[in-house]
């Protein structure tokens, strides 16, 4: 059980990642200073520095909520042995909902994500780690369970479904299409992709032999 001293730091990390949250999507990253970060958490300065070293460890921190949000998802909507449509479906759907709570936040992480600078690559390869880590045992299962081809490697897979996912992030930031019809329109991408990706008699028999 948490002690007060540990929950009043859980509440000052989460007001520095929610300012930054609201700063980063308003002024961009660069132009967000650290002393308008404490001002707008409610906090010193120097209490930034003791959470956080640099701006980009906050948007990490950030990242790292997103993927303990996804899990708790998982946990709690959908059976580790449910259709990967449905798995898949908690995962992307989760991110697209958490990442776009702030519409301009949502721009800047979506622009930092895909394209990372490098002097971040070692943060951002530990958090790309835990989603592959988490998107592979998916993946994995639903190949075990004859969902899925086992002649795809595993890395492929992930990377197709997340091209599909930033298919309809665009869409959405484009207008194309409304916040209500995202569910509908990535599930039918995804159960398109899913007809093209199910075991084959031939895949099957050369997968046996």
């Amino acid at each position: 059980m948490a002690t007060l001293r540990e929950k009043k730091k859980q509440k000052t990390r989460k007001a520095i990642i929610e300012a930054a949250v609201r700063l980063f999507g308003q002024k961009g990253f660069e132009k967000t200073s650290i002393e308008e970060l404490a001002r707008e958490a409610g906090i010193g300065k120097g209490t930034i520095y003791t959470y956080f070293p640099t701006k980009a460890e906050i948007f990490y921190a950030f990242c790292e909520e997103q993927f303990e949000f996804i899990h708790k998802e998982l946990a709690t909507k959908t059976d580790p042995e449910a259709p990967v449509i449905e798995q898949v479906m908690t995962v992307f759907m989760g991110e697209f909902f958490h990442v776009t709570q702030n519409k301009e936040f949502g721009r800047f992480f979506m622009q930092r994500v895909l394209f990372p600078e490098e002097k971040d690559r070692n943060s951002r390869d530990e958090v790309d780690n835990k989603w592959l880590e988490l998107l592979f045992s998916i993946y994995q299962k639903a190949q075990q369970r004859g969902e899925l081809r086992q002649d795809i490697d595993l890395l492929y897979l992930a990377g197709h479904f997340y091209a599909l996912y930033i298919l309809i992030v665009s869409s959405w930031y484009t207008g194309r299409i409304g916040t209500e019809e995202v569910a509908a329109a990535m599930r039918l991408l995804f159960e398109q992709a899913l007809d093209g990706l199910a075991p084959t008699e031939s895949s099957l028999s050369t997968h046996q032999g």
